[in-house]
């Protein structure tokens, strides 16, 4: 089993580093992730990095691999063990080590000393570029011969995915960001999270108006029409804690809504201040919100919950009423029994 660096590589998780969500939801466990609490001794803890030392002896990823990734400075192996653990994937991991693995081979022979961390998206293009016309010398199983089309593509999105990842956790600075990477459509769960959290800040902060209207765009999906329509009386009490609320969607259905509770103290205030016909989400000056206004909240809400600014400016309401409208089905699918026969 290799050696990781001395330095205590847990402590990094004090030292600002802000390691996104896994996949599986905020506060889901990933198999085979490393806890903090944990001493380890390099990315053989993490299951499905078992490393051969022979042909057929079981192990799942080459040793000489390992031994390279366990050799990084403390900030980049944790970065990495991190971004490998976000890949509930066994066979998803080990992809994951042996492409980082053959740039990091390419990177030391280019560019000797150069952190991975401080590697650009220059680095990855040239490095894709090499890949597909042969040029490539070492981490290829046959030098010189150029790679297919999809395996330069595809080491090309992993290589993306952990700057990425390494971007979102507030370990590359801006001048190391790699400028080739595009930030997915879709937000991923990590994200909503923080933009909750966000919403939180706005409201601790006084600006209740757009807390609440983040927080119900994230909740239900709705259109900016709809947000800037709302007024009392769509807010329906069920029971002693239920609270629903009515939106009408495109096609001017009406659609109902729980209330997420932590969004409730805030839409009290606001209805406590007005009467029933007056709008809930409106500006200071009781004017009518609009697409640019609720998207200023998304981007205030992003960055007060910690997600990277150019990721933040990038926000928009369709992109959230997608994800929104996307995980709303899935949920909704979930729900409904299994058919008990044709």
């Amino acid at each position: 089993m290799s050696a990781a660096p001395t330095e205590d590589r847990n402590t990094l998780a004090d030292t600002g580093v802000r390691v996104p969500a896994s996949s599986g939801g905020a506060g889901q466990s990933v198999p085979g992730a490393l806890p903090r609490s944990a001493d380890p001794h390099g990315i053989v803890e993490i299951a499905g990095l078992r490393p051969r030392q022979r042909p057929g002896d079981g192990g799942q990823v080459s040793q000489a691999d390992v031994d390279l990734i366990d050799a990084l400075d403390p900030l980049a192996w944790r970065t990495v063990a991190d971004w490998l653990q976000e890949r509930p994937s066994v066979a998803g991991r080990g992809a994951r080590v042996q492409i980082l693995a053959a740039f990091l081979r390419w990177l030391h022979t280019v560019e000797p000393g150069l952190n991975l961390l401080a590697a650009t998206g220059e680095h990855v293009d040239t490095y894709c570029r090499q890949a597909r016309s042969g040029a490539l010398t070492v981490g290829v199983r046959i030098p010189g011969k150029p790679l297919s089309s999809a395996t330069v593509t595809a080491r090309g999105r992993v290589l993306s995915s952990f700057y990425r990842f390494a971007w979102s956790a507030g370990v590359l600075s801006q001048a190391a960001t790699p400028p080739d990477i595009t930030w997915p459509r879709a937000m991923t769960r990590d994200e909503r999270r923080r933009l909750r959290h966000g919403a939180s800040c706005l409201a601790a902060d006084g600006r209740l108006t757009e807390a609440a209207a983040v927080a119900l765009l994230e909740a239900t999906g709705a259109g900016v029409d709809a947000l800037a329509s709302l007024t009392g009386r769509d807010l329906h009490a069920v029971g002693e804690s239920l609270v629903l609320i009515t939106v009408r969607n495109s096609q001017r259905d009406v659609v109902t809504f729980p209330i997420p509770e932590s969004v409730m103290p805030w839409l009290r205030v606001r209805s406590s201040l007005r009467s029933p016909e007056d709008l809930l989400i409106a500006r200071h000056d009781g004017r009518p919100t609009d697409s640019e206004w609720l998207r200023r909240a998304l981007v205030d809400a992003a960055l007060a919950g910690g997600i990277p600014e150019r990721r933040a400016k990038a926000l928009c309401p369709p992109m959230l009423r997608a994800v929104t409208a996307t995980s709303l089905v899935e949920q909704a699918a979930c729900d409904v029994p299994a058919s008990s026969g044709a």
